[in-house]
């Protein structure tokens, strides 16, 4: 097949009409042209376990799904290659087109694996998916079992690679999103490393959430990639005596970004790094911090169906003042003028459920209402449910996820609080400024980048930097006193309403990336 115009060699001036020589794949080799061009589009590859609005497990698929379509479409075209999970709704899967498929050479034992390559457009952007009913039958997208996952997932890596040129689609770039794409780097640097048609292709490996990283023993890596026993060193995907995939994308990726400015630099410490801290010291001059963004449309109080009431910013006073009274008819709370404090997260140690529970009965003696939904560990959603029976009227407990209840307390509430031990990007906060609801948050990751103090001047939310129950009960307390100064709580809400969070604001920065990227040799 036809490749596009892939490679220009005038690198430091890329403007229009340019005199230039570059390299065009056609048939089975690369052609230099030369002459007069206009400027070359850019391809970019996203690889992903999951993206909305066909997979989702957590915010990865909100990026994945979001960030291609919020690109400069008349510069870079953008497609998106997933597996072909059969626990993808058949409302997508039914319209899923067959492109092609082949047989491809799997592991060190393994030959002729099937590889089948399905095609579906969904708001412009071109998704593929990797077909192989023996790895991707499943009822969800990840098992219950570490070793299996990696095999699946190095099968997809190499999958990625090997499907590109029976669809004809040249990657400038390939941006890999989290541990499951971590050997695509990897394989792109050796295995493919002689295959013309990757002449010129760079990565980009995204860190997502660096506690996930995708670790085995070596003797099963070395099975499942038929990698040389050279490449299993501590320099390279060797991790304590093990192998590790997101290590492998690491070492060997062009670039690495990860989802918050301020988590880039924690990962280069002990106490965040997750012990690839030094390999990341060490990368740290190619490592971009990124937040992410919100779908601004999907979040909007002012035409949001699933919220009692709309508003803007414009009117929104009388409209979240019925929100309110809406959410706490729902949950049976008092209707006394006390403040509603809201939390919607997995109820997990990491999100700061140890210390919420800490306070919780301190905080609704003050005089403030506490409404919590979702679910996780056993010890937390009992807390919760049983304070709510000791205090009916003052606290609503939700066990559980209900994406519609979801916008009816960002809507609601008056305050959100987001206290987590570590948090990458957060998307929960942003969505609370959208809603006029000021976030009360630790000073960590994407929470530290999105969300500023108040309490000394302009500001969206309450802060506080330690991570222990008394700076949050402070914090807390804060916003609590801050909301009876009608006056400026207004203006609070007014300012966390005007803050932009949409993915345009990323897209610019990613787009500076891939330009520099593409222009490596």
């Amino acid at each position: 097949m036809h490749g596009r115009n892939c490679r220009r060699t005038d690198t430091a001036n890329r403007k229009r009409r340019k005199k230039a020589c570059f390299l065009r794949y056609i048939g089975k080799e690369y052609v230099p042209l030369f002459g007069t061009v206009d400027w070359i589009m850019k391809n970019i590859l996203f690889a992903a376990s999951e993206c909305v609005p066909f997979i989702k497990t957590g915010g990865l698929a909100d990026v994945v799904g979001a960030l291609p379509k919020s690109l400069d479409r008349s510069e870079y075209d953008v497609r998106v290659i997933i597996p072909n999970y059969t626990c993808i709704p058949w409302e997508y899967r039914s319209q899923f087109r067959y492109v092609s498929h082949f047989y491809m050479d799997y592991g060190r034992h393994v030959e002729n694996v099937h590889v089948g390559i399905m095609e579906y457009v969904y708001e412009g952007v071109h998704f593929y998916f990797i077909d192989n009913e023996y790895y991707f039958k499943c009822d969800r997208p990840y098992s219950d079992s570490t070793q299996w996952d990696i095999e699946r997932f190095i099968f997809f890596s190499k999958a990625v690679l090997a499907a590109m040129p029976v669809i004809g689609f040249h990657p400038d770039i390939i941006h890999c999103h989290d541990w499951q794409t971590g050997m695509i780097p990897v394989f792109l640097k050796s295995t493919f490393a002689t295959h013309s048609f990757y002449w010129g292709t760079k990565s980009i490996m995204t860190i997502h959430n660096l506690k996930f990283q995708g670790v085995w023993d070596i003797r099963h890596f070395v099975y499942n990639t038929n990698l040389p026993d050279y490449m299993f060193t501590p320099d390279k995907l060797e991790f304590k005596s093990d192998a590790n995939m997101l290590k492998g994308g690491l070492v060997y990726a062009d670039y690495i970004t990860t989802v918050s400015e301020t988590y880039a630099e924690e990962i280069k410490t002990p106490y965040y790094g997750e012990q690839l801290d030094g390999l990341l010291c060490a990368r740290s001059r190619s490592l971009r911090g990124i937040l992410n963004g919100i779908d601004m449309d999907a979040n909007d109080p002012a035409t949001d169906k699933h919220i009692p009431f709309n508003y803007s910013i414009d009117n929104f006073e009388e409209g979240k003042a019925k929100c309110k009274e809406a959410l706490q008819d729902k949950f049976g709370l008092h209707k006394d003028g006390s403040p509603v404090f809201a939390m919607v997260s997995r109820m997990v140690g990491m999100k700061g459920f140890d210390l919420v529970q800490s306070i919780a009965d301190g905080l609704v003696d003050r005089g403030i209402e506490l409404v919590v939904l979702g679910s996780g560990e056993s010890q937390y959603e009992n807390f919760f449910s049983d304070l709510c029976a000791r205090h009916p009227g003052r606290v609503g407990t939700y066990i559980g996820f209900e994406p519609a209840l979801s916008q009816e307390i960002y809507a609601g509430a008056d305050a959100f609080i987001m206290p987590s031990k570590s948090e990458p990007c957060g998307l929960a906060q942003m969505v609370a400024c959208r809603y006029g609801t000021p976030p009360i948050v630790r000073e960590t990751g994407g929470l530290r980048d999105s969300i500023h103090d108040s309490t000394m001047g302009e500001g969206n939310g309450f802060t506080f930097a330690g991570y222990n129950a008394h700076e949050l009960y402070v914090a807390c307390c804060n916003a609590q006193n801050a909301y009876y100064d009608k006056e400026n709580w207004k203006n609070l809400v007014h300012h966390c309403m005007e803050c932009d969070f949409s993915w345009d604001v990323s897209a610019k920065s990613y787009e500076g990336l891939y330009n520099e990227t593409a222009n490596l040799w």
